[in-house]
């Protein structure tokens, strides 16, 4: 019983510092946001715009080739008119 419970309390430690992580990462966003709106030149904001739409991940980008394929094989498929009910489909995968 003592190693269960000292392992549960391991695990509670480790959830304690996972969920500070989210909140320092929380409180530390809405301090930038906080900072920028507290700054009026334009050109410092169009340079932090620029850089998180630089950051930002293009899904597409993500994917691999097959799953690109089946994307764009379900488009064709759909642009020609081959469409099951979405009960169907949840019939199909159950």
């Amino acid at each position: 019983m003592g190693f269960i419970l000292k392992k549960i309390r391991l695990l509670f430690f480790v959830y304690l510092i996972e969920r500070k992580k989210i909140m320092d990462i929380k409180t530390t966003k809405i301090e930038l946001v906080k900072a920028i709106l507290d700054i009026d030149n334009n050109e410092f904001i169009q340079k932090v715009a620029d850089f998180i739409n630089k950051e930002k991940v293009d899904f597409w980008n993500e994917l691999s080739l097959d799953e690109k394929n089946e994307i764009k094989q379900g488009i064709e498929e759909l642009n020609q008119g081959k469409r099951i009910s979405y009960d169907s489909f949840l019939k199909k995968i159950s």
